[in-house]
């Protein structure tokens, strides 16, 4: 019995976009052993992004986008992969023509898994297929390298397609579109950088919004005791008007000294009067 590695925390997820014949019949999504094959997982990854540019043998792109299904078996398998012929004769790996089998530590024991297609010993390059039934008797002389999650529905409907004498199916089943899932993990580290960025901005702006208000209160303030510096002048300069007015009213005779500047007038007019008898 062979033990396998527990399951790492990161492995690719890619999928296909399937048509039969002109209609869409959805999508196929893979997660890759990558933990147990990774040279082999890197490869099938690059040919469904198609970032690695033509074939070193073949010329072609690397990449699966517009490649059919070219051998359907029913109640076995699904093959294809064949980017520069179509027919099970081409295709190539993306690191130039084959390369070796990689492990053979996990067994064709259950459908929807997916496998290297070869043509011998150590002759992997762009093939594969995919498990409808345990296959037992291709372990060890095929890599098993991922499973289905998503789209089981879709392999069943390739896999019920009429086919040639050749097994290939009446109708294309044509992947029209291809490439590699981004992870929620990863889309979540995102958010959390843009919520962080956002919670910065806000700081920022808060911050902004305090000295703002420091500086308008600090105005407010200057301005109140300018305010108050001013009517406390004003009530100065009153109260002193109101000094010298006392001061001006005490100069002045009040009518009781008018009366007796009168009686005195009125006593030397008498003197006067008096003398002039004399």
């Amino acid at each position: 019995m062979v033990i396998l590695k527990m399951k790492a925390k990161h492995r690719p997820r890619v999928f296909f976009d399937i048509e039969i014949g002109d209609t869409s019949a959805g999508r196929i999504v893979f997660e890759l052993f990558s933990d147990i094959t990774p040279k082999t997982c890197e490869n099938f990854r690059c040919l469904c992004t198609g970032e690695k540019g033509e074939g070193k043998t073949t010329g072609k792109p690397l990449y699966y986008k517009g490649v059919i299904f070219h051998r359907v078996i029913h109640d076995f398998m699904l093959q294809g992969g064949d980017f520069s012929e179509g027919t099970g004769r081409g295709g190539e790996s993306i690191y130039g023509g084959y390369f070796a089998d990689e492990s053979f530590a996990l067994k064709h024991d259950k459908p929807f898994l997916l496998s290297m297609a070869n043509r011998g010993k150590n002759t992997n390059g762009s093939q594969f297929f995919i498990t409808t039934q345990n296959a037992p008797h291709l372990d060890d002389i095929h890599v098993v390298f991922g499973r289905v999650v998503d789209g089981e529905k879709v392999v069943k409907a390739i896999e019920s397609q009429p086919t040639d004498t050749n097994s290939k199916p009446l109708k294309d089943c044509k992947i029209v579109h291809c490439g590699e899932l981004v992870l929620a993990q990863k889309k979540k580290r995102k958010e959390s950088d843009s919520t962080n960025e956002s919670a910065h901005s806000s700081n920022d702006e808060s911050s902004n919004e305090d000295e703002k208000a420091k500086k308008k209160k600090k105005k407010k303030k200057h301005k109140k005791e300018k305010k108050q510096k001013k009517q406390k002048k004003k009530h100065k300069k009153e109260e002193e008007n109101d000094k010298e007015d006392a001061e001006v009213k005490e100069e002045e005779p009040t009518p009781l000294q008018h009366h007796i500047r009168r009686r005195g007038a009125g006593s030397s007019l008498q003197q006067v009067s008096t003398k002039s008898k004399v």
